[in-house]
């Protein structure tokens, strides 16, 4: 077993993660669509989130990975068949190629375990289904303005599947339990088809056994986060069956020598594929990243906590008065750790980003030199000038900033980086 005791260890572990995770280098997966597309071959998954603060979750991730991404492009591997969407530990777009390992969620969801809905309106659920095999695409808001016009001419008052929530929840059913798919989507209004018209030709629907389910999630999360734990391996999923194969597959690599053990000075146990610890660690550069607080790389808070010191909490779902930060903070990453969080908003009509409020964090061990905080705040500068734009913004405000004496320094910086 590697036990990490020194600090240049613990940076090695931390440049591993990051780089498996495409976080380190300029170029990872290529530019435009088909560094997007390899991106979430890649990593796995993104997940796909309503809140508009800022530009939404999923094109945030895939923004900072790839160049030139544009938000389009998520849709459009939605078209090429190069995605589909489906449940993770959260709504996501995930690789079509890993179609296969969503279908025991979906049996379980059909042979009655809930995900949304307790109840499920079967007769409803038939006559929907009937009508898009026979009709095609469905819209959920096509439920809404069609029940809205037959309730008015039929002069229907009892609730029936023209009834725009039960038959709203009867499509997300269908959806979960995988006679439907996701075919295009608009912004957030999805179009629903049936599964084998949506699925291209050649993709796999054998159900995985339990050990080929184990062996996906081994291979993906040491492919996208290089250092795993048996605890975030098996992230938000419930089946104990599952866990248990995890857990036994582990064990056949540890003692087969495939995989190595790596204990930190806290306790916790992580896992690594063995030599890996011994390699040359990727470069750092001093290209800073502001993060969707559902990245991949943050999601799994208490991983995050334990392997880079950095206690993070989205707090737009904790009441105003509870608020530490602020209602939408960002983590921010620079030179291998995360040096703080700020909290935004774009205000797309003035095309203005506005920085409610910035938190620049001492790195671990120390507080900042007068050289490190010149280059925090350059690379700050540039990173928020690159993220307006990305936002459609043309100028960007900045309120508060903590420590307070880095104010009027990246005041200039950004000025500095909109005028040049």
């Amino acid at each position: 077993m590697i036990k990490i005791t020194q600090p240049k260890d613990i940076a090695r572990l931390r440049r591993l993660a990051l780089a498996s995770q495409g976080l380190l280098c300029v170029e990872p997966f290529g530019r435009g669509l088909a560094g997007a597309r390899k991106t979430v071959q890649h990593i796995g998954y993104v997940q796909i989130d309503t809140i508009s603060v800022v530009e939404r979750a999923h094109h945030h991730v895939l923004y900072a990975r790839v160049p030139n991404f544009k938000p389009t492009m998520c849709q459009q591997l939605l078209l090429d068949r190069d995605v589909f969407e489906y449940w993770s530990h959260a709504a996501a777009f995930l690789p079509m190629d890993d179609f296969r390992f969503s279908l025991p969620y979906k049996h379980a969801i059909k042979s009655g375990q809930t995900h949304w809905y307790k109840k499920r309106d079967t007769q409803l659920m038939s006559e929907l289904l009937a009508r898009v095999r026979s009709d095609g695409p469905i819209r959920s808001r096509d439920l809404e303005e069609g029940g809205v016009k037959e309730r008015v001419k039929e002069g229907v008052k009892r609730e029936g599947w023209w009834d725009w929530k039960p038959a709203k929840k009867a499509l997300e059913q269908l959806y979960m339990e995988g006679d439907l798919m996701v075919s295009d989507r608009e912004g957030f209004q999805k179009s629903y088809d049936l599964t084998e018209r949506v699925l291209p030709s050649g993709v796999n629907i054998q159900m995985p056994t339990i050990e080929e389910f184990a062996g996906h999630l081994l291979d993906q999360q040491l492919r996208c986060n290089g250092v795993v734990s048996l605890k975030g391996l098996t992230y938000l999923r419930k089946n104990a069956a599952l866990r248990k194969a995890v857990k036994i597959l582990i064990d056949e690599q540890l003692s087969q020598g495939i995989l190595e053990p790596v204990q930190l000075i806290s306790g916790e146990i992580f896992f690594i594929p063995a030599g890996c610890f011994e390699q040359p660690m990727s470069r750092l550069s001093n290209r800073l990243h502001i993060l969707s607080p559902f990245d991949n790389s943050v999601i799994q808070r208490e991983r995050l906590k334990v392997l880079f010191g950095y206690d993070y909490q989205i707090e737009c779902y904790v009441p105003a008065a509870k608020r530490q930060y602020g209602y939408f903070c960002l983590p921010l990453l620079f030179r291998g750790e995360f040096i703080g969080r700020m909290d935004c908003k774009a205000h797309r009509k003035e095309k203005r980003l506005e920085i409610k409020a910035l938190y620049l964090e001492a790195h671990t061990g120390g507080g900042y030199s007068a050289d490190e905080e010149e280059l925090v705040v350059s690379a700050f500068a540039e990173a928020v000038a690159k993220f307006s734009r990305f936002q459609q913004c043309e100028s960007v405000t900045l309120s508060r900033v903590e420590p307070s004496h880095l104010a009027q320094p990246l005041q200039q910086a950004l000025k500095a980086c909109y005028d040049s």
